[in-house]
């Protein structure tokens, strides 16, 4: 099932495709950030704003956000129905 979470500025993303939500303050994931605008996999959905957090998703792609990875992730966990937050609690125990 898809599930979109608007990331910013009208921008929005698949859930379904986001592997993490990362601060974006840390040198490997500067490099990281780097790299994919280099080789045109960077997705920038900061209307010129400072980058507050990078999405790495599945296809290699990352989207970098405006918006704090806790309120992106907040975001994400509200649109999961309340048995799938069950189990992740579960499993995180």
């Amino acid at each position: 099932m898809n599930r979109l979470i608007h990331v910013g500025f009208g921008n929005i993303v698949n859930t379904d495709k986001i592997i993490a939500i990362v601060s974006p303050e840390s040198a490997p994931i500067k490099r990281l950030v780097q790299k994919a605008k280099e080789t045109g996999l960077a997705i920038d959905a900061t209307q010129g704003r400072r980058t507050k957090s990078v999405l790495v998703m599945e296809n290699s792609q990352i989207v970098l956000s405006a918006l704090l990875p806790e309120t992106i992730a907040g975001r994400a966990q509200a649109l999961w129905p309340e048995d799938e937050k069950e189990d992740s609690e579960e499993d995180a125990e």
